[in-house]
């Protein structure tokens, strides 16, 4: 019946052409994280006396500050939020339920340099209050608070979207035993419901922790020097690309370690749905609801409306004198390396879906996990670690074959970094679409006498389709934002959305990068669309 038949998992008893593809994956996801140990090999002690004397302690100190308030300020927005739109009924709740998911769409570093422009000296806050308060003097808005409560405001949803979830999915029976208990609505909150709801809390923060180890424009914009900053000047400022792998592998320790608070922290915990039945809001008494109301608008205002528009006025004021042959040209290849990324992505997250779902071996399971990794490594740890790789291999085939440069200076580098950062990304819809790949379905149609190519058409296609057109979607915007590894692997003349963007803001031409980061925030709202989707619990 050939490979796509047999759907029932089975040992591994020889490796075959998936086996030995998905390893293949595995390694090529793994090989950025060997060479970036590896580094460390090299002498740059002269650079790391340099750094120690100059930056490292601002750096761990800064990223340090970063995590933890980041941590708190998307604790605070998504679990607060997500137990008012869930438990609580309060004027205008329809509305911030899904407006709250908006966010998601919006790049941090876009909302870095539009928080800048309304929050700096010349701004129109810091304005307005030097008129009303003549003792006010002002000054820069380049400070850790702004930077936290960016971030903050654009990573929140990954909190808010599990914990709703979590919260709507625990049923009304849950809460009316509690109440029973003599638990008020409160009450019920802080003993029963969060408690309950931890492990999806856990993975939100981890996913937003992540983002914000990842995130490179927004500090930028801030000139908040990390660890991604560090990368960037090593490599570009100290042209010492090794000393650039040692903190980017310094940078992947941070990202590790929060994992592993993570699992630490959800421990043995699971989520399990406790009734059908939705429980019932409720509503406060007095003002509270309109108090509700007003926190919910405010963080919506200040995460979503307020920034889009300003990039719209932005936009009709002057940016649309942008919009000629060279906006076009952005455009065009930034669809042409999204494209294609989401095309191999895909491609491979098929593969990896269905080895795990056809063989049963620990050793399989382990390279498909390893193979997912890459969501955890931040772009400029990647570029790095693949241009490391790249020039390893490089040299080995002209010591060998004599041949010239064959992996560096062109797309390769770049497309197999978006391959590996965002194979998770696929793999997720990918997998869940496998799932509804029944062997039973299998068992029918080899029983009617289907032929492999009738099997694949009539039950393989319409159940994965989905799953497989919403993975390619994702990952289509994934690569669209993504600027740390764009900036620095991509070849000359491929300049994207996301690089136009850091040009503009790195001169300080606020209005000029609003034409790119409005037309990325149109193209994220249709994955924030189909997790609002997936999210709705009935």
């Amino acid at each position: 019946m050939g490979l796509l038949a047999q759907t029932r998992p089975r040992r591994l008893r020889r490796p075959d052409l998936p086996v030995l593809a998905v390893l293949a994956v595995a390694a090529a996801v793994l090989m950025p994280i060997l060479v970036l140990a590896l580094s460390w090999l090299g002498d740059e002690s002269e650079v790391w006396q340099h750094l120690a004397q100059t930056v490292l302690t601002d750096l761990v100190l800064n990223t340090l500050l970063l995590v933890v308030g980041v941590s708190a300020g998307v604790l605070l927005l998504g679990i607060s939020l997500a137990w008012m739109v869930s438990a609580l009924e309060f004027p205008g709740r329809r509305f911030f339920d899904w407006a709250l998911f908006l966010p998601l769409a919006v790049p941090a570093y876009v909302l870095a340099f539009v928080a800048l422009d309304t929050f700096d000296y010349a701004g129109p806050v810091q304005r307005f209050l030097r008129e009303a308060v003549p003792a006010f003097s002002g000054g820069s808005a380049r400070r850790p608070w702004l930077v936290i409560l960016t971030l903050s405001l654009v990573f929140y949803p990954y909190v808010y979207m599990l914990a709703r979830t979590a919260f709507m999915a625990q049923g009304r029976t849950l809460m009316e035993q509690a109440r029973i208990l003599g638990l008020g609505p409160y009450a019920a909150f802080w003993r029963v419901a969060l408690p309950m709801a931890r492990p999806a809390i856990a993975a939100g923060l981890a996913l937003a922790l992540m983002e914000t180890l990842a995130d490179f424009g927004a500090v930028a914009v801030f000139n908040y020097d990390t660890f991604t900053t560090a990368i960037y000047k090593s490599w570009y400022g100290l042209f010492n690309l090794n000393a650039a792998a040692q903190l980017a592998s310094l940078l992947l320790v941070f990202v590790l370690l929060t994992l592993a608070l993570e699992r630490m922290g959800r421990g043995r915990a699971r989520f399990e749905p406790q009734g059908a039945r939705q429980a019932h809001r409720v509503r406060p008494r007095g003002f509270i609801p309109w108090l509700l109301t007003l926190f919910a608008g405010s963080v919506f205002l200040l995460a979503f409306a307020l920034p889009v528009g300003r990039l719209v006025y932005w936009v009709f004021d002057s940016a649309w004198r942008d919009l000629d042959a060279r906006y076009w040209g952005l455009i065009w290849r930034t669809l042409v390396l999204g494209s294609g990324a989401a095309l191999v992505t895909v491609t491979l997250a098929l593969l990896l879906g269905y080895v795990r779902r056809t063989r049963q071996h620990r050793l399989l399971h382990v390279a498909v996990r390893g193979a997912t990794v890459g969501y955890a490594m931040p772009g400029s740890v990647l570029a790095v670690g693949i241009v490391l790789s790249f020039a390893a291999i490089d040299r080995f085939l002209t010591q060998t074959f004599g041949v010239g440069q064959v992996l560096m200076g062109g797309l390769l580098a770049l497309q197999m970094a978006y391959v590996v950062r965002f194979l998770a990304v696929a793999f997720g819809p990918v997998e869940t679409a496998f799932e509804r790949v029944r062997p039973r379905l299998i068992d029918a149609a080899r029983t009617l006498g289907a032929s492999p190519a009738e099997t694949v058409r009539r039950i393989y296609l319409p159940l994965l389709t989905p799953g497989v057109l919403t993975a390619l979607l994702l990952v289509l915007i994934d690569v669209m934002k993504e600027m740390p590894a764009t900036l620095l692997l991509r070849p000359f003349g491929w300049d994207t959305l996301s690089v136009r963007i850091y040009e503009m803001t790195a001169e300080g031409e606020w209005a000029r990068a609003a034409l790119p980061s409005l037309s990325l925030i149109l193209a994220g709202l249709l994955p924030v669309y189909l997790l609002m989707r997936r999210t709705r619990v009935h």
